[in-house]
């Protein structure tokens, strides 16, 4: 049985966990690539991770190059390539150089591999999944987001710690944009199929809604040097998983979505269900006035970021 092609643009700590992950779980054969003038870099992690495989028992093969005609005909790409917000830099900054970035790759991967889901990571993420789908001309179920499986895993963590429960135990939802105004679903939030607004106050709830919407926020303070990379490459794996293993997941991606929400054409974090094809279906849930109005405060923040990118890239 042939193995699936993974191709993982970006050979730093998000891509090369990534790597990590996916290899372990014998996703399917892996190719780490990163821009010429990182030179052996991606070869020298790709051989690191092949020596492992001795050790944790996986067969998954693992190659680093620099040339994209390695990349050919993969099944899933996941797109890491950019760079990290840094201490001086405006938003705008990091808009406009990871967009042409991410354009760049998108060329790339049109070019190479046609028929593969695309799986974007890159940052600011709902713009840069919006310019990775356009680039690339691909149906929009094929280019997704990743920010809502690792914003519901952070939302998640935080709620088993206040109340000392296995995080197994606690599922829960979050929409919109991946960021400052991401939308938490206490209608879709339970811990043993007990709703969370028994078990929380509703001012300790909102503290850990903060925290979470601060996730990222809060590890790049505690790092110093860099930003995280466990948790954003775990989320990659398991979309990667519900896709090369058609696992029908359901699960919270930055999709797009036109008549659904009513958004008209715009990757936004919704629940889908993610199999071989990508974005099978977007499931629209009946949210409550409350929820609503923060979905389409979210959706309106999306909107703003994406034409701020088209002004810097027509400029």
């Amino acid at each position: 049985m042939r193995r699936a092609k993974i191709s993982i643009i970006g050979a730093g700590n998000v891509g090369a966990t990534c790597a990590h992950w996916c290899a372990a779980a014998e996703l399917g054969d892996i190719v780490l690539l990163d821009i010429p003038q990182t030179e052996n870099m991606p070869r020298g992690k790709a051989l690191d991770l092949m020596q492992a495989s001795p050790i944790f028992g996986f067969d998954s093969n693992v190659i680093g190059t620099n040339d994209y005609a390695d990349t050919a005909d993969s099944d899933v790409i996941v797109v890491t390539a950019g760079i990290p917000r840094k201490p001086g830099m405006s938003r705008d900054d990091l808009l406009s150089t990871n967009a042409k970035i991410v354009s760049m790759v998108a060329e790339q991967i049109k070019a190479t591999s046609p028929n593969a889901v695309v799986i974007v990571v890159s940052n600011p993420l709902d713009a840069m999944v919006q310019q990775v789908w356009r680039v690339t001309g691909f149906d929009s179920s094929r280019v997704i987001g990743q920010a809502g499986v690792l914003d519901t895993a952070r939302y998640r963590t935080f709620l088993a710690m206040e109340l000392g429960v296995s995080v197994e135990d606690v599922s829960a939802l979050l929409m919109g944009g991946h960021g400052d105004t991401m939308v938490p679903m206490p209608s879709c939030t339970s811990v043993g199929g007990v709703p969370v607004t028994e078990l929380i106050a509703a001012d300790r709830l909102e503290e850990i809604v903060t925290r979470t919407r601060n996730g990222g926020a809060e590890i790049v303070s505690l790092l110093k040097t860099g930003s995280a990379y466990y948790a954003p490459a775990a989320a990659c794996a398991q979309m990667v998983e519900a896709i090369v293993r058609d696992k029908k997941r359901m699960i919270p991606v930055a999709a797009y979505c036109d008549k659904e929400y009513g958004v008209g054409g715009y990757y936004v974090g919704v629940p889908v269900i993610l199999g071989t094809g990508g974005v099978e279906k977007i499931i629209e849930l009946n949210l409550t006035p409350t929820e609503r109005a923060a979905f389409d405060h979210s959706v309106q923040a999306v909107k703003s970021l994406v034409a701020t990118m088209d002004t810097l890239l027509a400029s």
